[in-house]
């Protein structure tokens, strides 16, 4: 096993699993996070925070979501470095885009351009419910059920702050960018390699990168034209 680990396949079947177990997490936190823009009143993202947070099977995922972006953050340096040390002399720069996608080259650095957004919105949003608190987060009664305005704390923020919407935007592209070449990368890596799956899975990669961008960025959009 620890040969397996060790090996560049057991390396990048570790990157594949982690990315598509982070992924069915950012679908589950984008449909909690569109409830913002389909309800002024709060209480829908109020309740579907709620649910997140009091939910015992959710509890239980949280801290294996948060050993699953720790595995996937730090196997990604740890791959790049393999792969730089397997190639210590440049190879001729022809035209690496004939055989490569912009996306491709450069995952490391889409990565960690996502980190800090990731970082940036867990300071906001995350840190301040669980941790420390704010004032924004005063109890409220919905549907006789009192819970967190987590929705003021959000709304606030983006009605508030033009630069963290285009912050956010942007995080949603780099994130999308992220994850057109990350989705079928991780299924190829798992077996699904021939041609037939290959080209299906690139295109729904497509598809499904462009939807996570667009609804993370539609989000921001929507408080800034609005409010």
């Amino acid at each position: 096993m620890s040969n397996f680990l060790t090996a560049s396949i057991g390396r990048k079947f570790i990157m594949s699993l982690s990315g598509l177990f982070l992924m069915m997490f950012i679908c589950v936190h984008l449909g909690i996070n569109l409830l913002l823009i389909f309800d002024d009143s709060g209480d829908l993202f109020n309740q579907g925070a709620h649910f997140m947070a009091t939910n015992p099977l959710i509890k239980i995922m949280e801290p294996v979501l948060g050993l699953g972006f720790i595995v996937h953050i730090v196997w990604s340096f740890i791959l790049s470095y393999k792969n730089y040390q397997a190639r210590p002399v440049s190879y001729s720069k022809t035209n690496q885009s004939d055989s490569s996608t912009w996306a491709s080259r450069n995952m490391l650095v889409l990565g960690a351009l996502v980190l800090v957004f990731l970082v940036t919105h867990v300071m906001n949003f995350f840190w301040k419910i669980k941790f420390t608190g704010d004032p924004l987060l005063d109890h409220v009664l919905v549907n006789g059920e009192e819970m967190e305005n987590t929705y003021a704390l959000v709304s606030v923020l983006f009605k508030s702050s033009v630069i963290y919407g285009i912050v956010y935007i942007l995080g949603g592209i780099l994130l999308g960018l992220h994850l057109g070449h990350g989705f079928w990368s991780s299924f190829q890596t798992l077996g699904f390699a021939n041609k037939i799956w290959l080209k299906r899975l690139q295109i729904v990669g497509q598809v499904f990168a462009i939807l996570v961008a667009i609804g993370f960025s539609v989000i921001p959009l929507y408080f800034l034209i609005k409010f």
